[in-house]
Formats: C-alpha cells, structure tokens, sequence
C-alpha cells in the first residue's frame, strides 16, 4: 500500500524530515518526506500495520522543537520505491503551514564550541537541526537553505557531508556552516578600524574591552546588543547617558546558569524559562542578591532584575571568557528598534558604542529579546514581551475567517496578526508607532508578511482611534487592495484577546471581562481604561466602568503622573500639588480643567495619581515607571491584613475621586507608604469580585497593561480561587501587544459574516 501523509504545524527547520527519515528506516519503509507550502509531505509504501506505527511515532514522538497541530493520512495508488530518501522541496499552492520561530544554541552544540577536538571549536555562527536563527533570516518558505540568508554562505565539503548523513545531527541542516565556509566576525574600534576577524582573538579582546569600562555593539543573530560591565556603576550610568534611557532598567547577561545560580535563588519555573528554547529574559526578584552588579544603576528602584544566560553561539562563546555578568540591551537609542545592520549600527549607535562587533549574516527580521515574569505568590507566567523565540507563529485555536484578515493593532507595543489560510501569524514587538523608525519596521513588517504569504488581505482591522498611525494606515492599504477596513475598540479587542486564548467565545456560561489599562479611545469618544464587560454566546457589552475624570494636555497625561493626580485632586490635596507645579502650572492647569470636555476612566493613569500622590514618581522616564515603582514598594502581602478603601456604590458606581481621597487621608495620617500601595492594589482586586457578585458572574478574564502587576494577579488569584474560574492571557502579553490578536479574535468570533 502507499500512502499520502501530510504533517503540518511547526514542522520546518526542526528536523522533521531528518525524523522523518530515521523512523522510516527503523521500521523498513520506502518512500519519500519533503517539505512543501503545507508542511512537511510524505509518501509511504508500507504494510497498515508498519504504517499505523509510523505515523504513532511522528505525531507523538517528534523533534524537540516540534509542534504538530495535525496531519492527514490518504491511500492513494500504489508506488514503487528503491529505498526511502529525502527530496527537494516543492511548493505549488500559496503557503498553509506555520513558520519557524529562531532557537536557543542546543547543548550539543555547546559542548561542541568548547571542544579543542571538533572541528567547531571557537566557531561562533555554530547550528544543527534543533538550534539558531530561523524566523530572524528567513525570507520565503518552505524552510530551504535558499530561502534564507544562509544561501551566502555555501557549504564546504565537509559540512555538504554532514548534511547528507543520516546519522549526523545536522542531516538536512539548512543552517549548518562552520569556520571554512560560514559566517565571518569583525571586531571594529570607533572609528571602524578593523582589530580583528579571528574569532578566538576577539573572544579574548571583549573582556579587555569591557573591563576598562567601554561600550560594546555586538551584532547578535537578530540584531545588536549593547553590552558593558554589568558591576561598574560608572560604566553602566554612562551607557543610560548615551543611549538616552535615565532610568528604563537594562538587561544583564550571565555566563552560565551556575553563575546566576550563586547570586539569586531560582525557582523551577524560572530555571526552565531560562533553558528553554525561547530563553528569554526573565524577571527575578533581587531580595536576597549576593552578587556584585551595580543593582542600583541596572534597575533604579527596583525589586527585580532582568537576566538571560547565552542563547548563541556567539553569545557563549563571547561569554565563556568573561566571568561576570554583562549590560546586553537592545542595540538602538531609546525609543527606536533593534538594530541588525552594520550600515545602520555604525551610524545610530556612533555615540554610544565605543567598539563594534559585527558579523556578515544579514538579519532580515530583527527582534527583540522575549520577556517574561512569574508572580511570586502564585506563579502565573505573564509575558511582558513576544519577541524572539516565540514570533511568528500562534499556537492556539481560532475558526478560520471567510476572508483572508490582516489586524494592525494599537499604536504603543505594536504588533500585527495576520490570518491568510488555515494558521494565525503573530509578528514580533514592534515598539512604539510615535517613532518614525518604528513606523517604518511595522510597514515593512506588512509589507514582508503580505509577501510572503502571496495573499491581499480582503478585510484590514484596525483600532477606533483615528489618529492612530495604525489606523490611518490601515484605511490607506484597505483603500489600495480594495479590501474593507474594520474599526474594532480597543478595550474590546482586549477582552477579545483572552476570551480567544482561553477558548471562551462558545462558553455557556457569561464571562466577565476586566480591561485596565493606560488608554483607549472609547465608542463614546472618552478615553477608556477602566473597563468592565459582559459576555455571552456572541454578544459583548460594556457594563460598568470606573467613574469618569478629565484627561488633561493629551499625550503628556501618560508621561507625567502628576497630571493624573492635578485631575483626581480635591482641595485637601492642593498643599501637595503646590510641592508638584510651579504657580503658573496651577493657575493654566486650573483653567484647562474648567473647559475641558475629555474624560477618562483609566485605571493605568489611577495608577499615576497614586504614584505621584506619594511621591514615588512625577514624571515616567519610560511607559509605566509610576506603576513599576510602586509595585516594587512591596515585599510581600498578607490579605488577611489588607483594606479596600472603597467599595462598588450601591448605583454600581467605581468611585474614582474617593479612592484617591482615602489614600490621601491615610497618607496624613502617616500609614507607610507600602501598606498604602498594599490596599490600593487590594482595593482594585475586591471591586473586581464584587462586580462580578452584582451580575450574577463566576467566569472572570483579565487583560491590559494593568494586570503586568504581578502582585495584582496574585491577589485576583488568591482571593478568587475558591469560587471563581479565573482566566488571563497566556501566550500574549497582557498589553498593547494583544491588540492585534484580539482585533482578529473578535472578527472571528462576533463577524456576522463569520
């Protein structure tokens, strides 16, 4: 008998069909595996019983860095095959199959790094099957040498026979290179005089270098770096001067594990994070720190430091002769994106680099590194960036659209979605659409998936507000390929984002969602952020919101938390606000105030008049410091010990004003600043509940920016556990960055036409 047998998923670049291979030569079968605009494709002659055992093994049993989402088996007419061998690839349709996502450096290829023995000593661009760039120099599909950046690189005779072993872990390895044929180094000065192409050299200048208190751009696989001295406070503060960033706290770059292990107690959760395939960034609580980084400097009034251990070949090997920790922030000036080419690098970064390490393997999508954090009492995992490791793909479930969709998101932590066939494409963070550069990477990044896939998108979603450089554009591109523009809520889009992750749109039950966040344009005009909904079997409602106040001076509300309490202030507060503005302030404040027609009901900007109501910020150096800082005033809670300050009005009203009016009295009253910060989060967390109490509701899902508070998930978690189903973004960040999915989530589920 011969057999059709398509696996699709995340099943290029993995090693599939080197899988694929073994397993059919274990068990004696002929025939052929390739990749194709589906997936990977097979063609089996065997008996039903060799071929119910072959198929078990794939789908159960397959690479590491697999994910099957299904497969297919069909008789067809029967072939005759001399053996069973691995074919060139073919591609006949438009692409149905999820792409490849970059991979963290495998333990085998480290080990190999280090081996005098091998002839991949000291070779920092070192892959197999299961390890390095995909997604970061991919620029078509199916997975082939030719589609990606490699296709600079040919391989030599050894590495052409590596490729060709079955029995080699690089066996249809389309990134396999080594130091004879593959990618090549540069270690430049300033003024880009080359001081060295040898890899081994360079590994032992980078910790010269970082010792004397320099700054260096390393040119990683997808994009640069800035790294220094981790433990020098002076090092570090003057790479904040230069880049622009006073207070943003950086990245820190460990050795090893072991290393990192010594200085901070890890957690299971934490360990596999920082292993993982993805190995992102990971947000560690510093009580306890026993290591000497310049902690003040890397995370200005902060519990907390972001660390990664090596995810390349480069990275290992650049950090095998360093023994200390090392800054390893994204390689741009404050504001813009990840840099990843050499041209662009030495002319952006001139003021800040002191040296330049650069590589000549083109980056045709740069990233970000991902990050994540776990909340300390309960360890629910929430991603505060979807970047390397986990762009492109989607790996839940969502009905396929009558239409082929594009989403653009929101404007602050863009990102895009993209439904062109049967799987769901997520992009990479994009940044902030305010910065013309950012602008420029998220038109490109449209541009390249509308590529790519060879598919016009027919409906183009956007978010309401119409200044949006997102939503602006969207009408743009909608106009040109004659597709119909959408306009969804932001807030709703949200909601939508965690009902789609959980697979709630077809629950029976009513859900309700809480959607807190900084800001939103509202179908009333005002600027949301404080919202309830309902929802059920296809119908989403507004329900209540947090009482209305004005938004005052636009964009700069968001930027100086002091405005937020000027707004929520009654006359008691006025001493402290004469300590904030200067008396021309208060007079033109004053005035803006009686004319002004704006409301909001922004949780994220009660977040700021908190913060600025205690004097732990005024003014955000970067987006949510206000609310970053006070959380970090905490060392823990016990809510048997917390208070609200109010509770939902008998009218069902949120009362804004006397929530801050409360925290003001306990504030003269002397009540230290942590327990206050302590209610006010406990606060928020009741009132959730007790709304949920007045609508009859047990089903409670959580999104927006607000609820990146890990102490806030914790007590939703802890006092809802027992009589509440609680859910939250899983796979997505909680912020702006789900607005994208949550705008196709909502076309999908709550489309008429859908």
């Amino acid at each position: 008998m011969t057999y059709r047998i398509v696996i699709k998923g995340q099943v290029q670049g993995v090693g599939f069909r080197p899988f694929v291979y073994s397993e059919a030569a274990r068990l004696g079968i002929k025939g052929t595996v390739s990749n194709n605009e589906e997936g990977v494709i097979i063609y089996a002659s065997a008996t039903d019983n060799d071929l119910q055992q072959f198929c078990k093994q794939l789908v159960t049993t397959p690479p590491r860095v697999a994910r099957v989402k299904s497969h297919s088996v069909q008789q067809m007419e029967e072939r005759e095959f001399n053996d069973f061998s691995i074919v060139p690839s073919e591609k006949n349709a438009r692409l149905n199959l999820q792409l490849t996502p970059d991979f963290a450096l495998c333990e085998d290829c480290e080990k190999e790094l280090s081996d005098p023995a091998n002839r991949r000593f000291n070779y920092p661009f070192t892959t197999c099957t299961y390890c390095g760039p995909r997604w970061a120099i991919t620029n078509a599909f199916p997975f082939e040498r030719d589609h990606t950046n490699m296709v600079s690189f040919p391989m030599c005779k050894d590495c052409v026979k590596e490729y060709g072993d079955p029995l080699d872990r690089r066996f249809h390895s389309q990134t396999n290179s080594c130091s004879h044929c593959g990618v090549q180094l540069a270690l430049t000065d300033h003024s880009g005089k080359v001081l060295s192409r040898d890899p081994e050299s360079i590994c032992q200048k980078v910790p010269e270098i970082l010792l004397q208190g320099k700054i260096l751009a390393v040119k990683n696989t997808s994009g640069y770096l800035l790294c220094c001295d981790a433990r020098s406070e002076d090092t570090v503060m003057e790479l904040r001067r230069r880049k622009r960033r006073p207070t943003k706290p950086f990245a820190i770059l460990y050795p090893f594990l072991s290393a990192l292990e010594k200085d901070l107690s890890l957690h299971e959760d934490h360990r596999k994070e920082l292993t993982s395939a993805e190995r992102p960034i990971v947000l560690l609580p510093a009580d306890g720190y026993k290591g000497d980084l310049a902690v003040r400097a890397l995370a200005p009034g902060l519990r907390q430091l972001g660390v990664m251990i090596p995810y390349t070949a480069l990275m290992s090997l650049m950090m095998r002769n360093i023994h200390f920790p090392v800054v390893a922030t994204s390689g741009n000036i404050h504001g813009s994106p990840i840099l990843s080419s050499e041209e662009e690098a030495v002319v952006a970064l001139k003021e800040v680099a002191d040296y330049f390490l650069h590589h000549t393997l083109e980056v045709t999508n740069p990233q970000d590194d991902s990050v994540v954090k776990y909340s300390e009492k309960t360890s629910q995992k929430i991603i505060f960036r979807r970047s390397r490791g986990y762009a492109p793909n989607y790996y839940g479930s969502l009905p396929v659209p009558p239409k082929k969709v594009i989403a653009m998101g929101a404007h602050l932590k863009s990102t895009i979605a993209f439904f062109p066939n049967d799987f769901l494409y997520l992009s990479q963070y994009l940044g902030n659409l305010d910065h013309m550069d950012v602008y420029q990477r998220f038109t490109d990044t449209v541009e390249f998936f509308v590529r790519v896939f060879e598919t016009t998108p027919e409906v183009v979603l956007h978010d309401l507000h119409p200044a949006y450089a997102s939503t602006q554009f969207a009408l743009v591109r909608a106009r040109e390929w004659e597709g119909e523009a959408r306009g969804i809520q932001h807030h709703k889009a949200h909601f939508a984002s965690v009902l789609g992750e959980n697979e709630l749109f077809r629950s029976p039950e009513p859900v309700l969602g809480v959607v807190w966040d900084g800001t939103g344009y509202g179908e009333d005009s005002a600027i949301w952020g404080g919202e309830f909904f309902g929802y059920k079997m296809g119908r989403m409602e507004r329900l209540a919101h947090f009482e209305y106040f004005d938004w005052l001076a636009g964009d700069k509300m968001a930027l100086e938390p002091r405005l937020s309490l000027f707004s929520l202030s009654g006359t008691a507060m006025t001493p402290v606000l004469e300590d904030k503005f200067t008396p021309e302030e208060m007079r033109i404040y004053g005035k803006v105030i009686q004319k002004n027609t704006l409301k909001t009901s922004s949780v994220g900007r009660i977040f700021d008049a908190v913060a600025s109501l205690l004097g732990i910020c005024d003014r955000n150096s970067y987006e949510g410091e206000a609310a970053i800082l006070m959380e970090n005033c905490l060392t823990g809670y016990d809510l048997n010990e917390c208070h609200p300050y109010v509770d939902l009005g008998e009218d069902g009203k949120l009362p804004s004003f006397d929530l801050i009016t409360r925290i003001h009295e306990d504030m003269l009253a002397g009540v230290p600043k942590d327990q206050i910060v302590r209610d006010f989060l406990f606060t928020l967390a009741t009132i959730i509940f007790q709304v949920a109490e007045r609508f009859n509701m047990n089903h409670i899902a959580c999104s927006g920016g607000v609820f990146q508070n890990a102490t806030l998930v914790d007590m939703v978690r802890e006092i809802g556990k027992d009589n509440y189903k609680l859910y939250f973004n899983r796979a997505l960040s909680p912020n702006d960055e789900n607005i994208a999915f949550g705008q196709i989530a909502y076309y999908v589920h709550l489309n008429p036409e859908s």
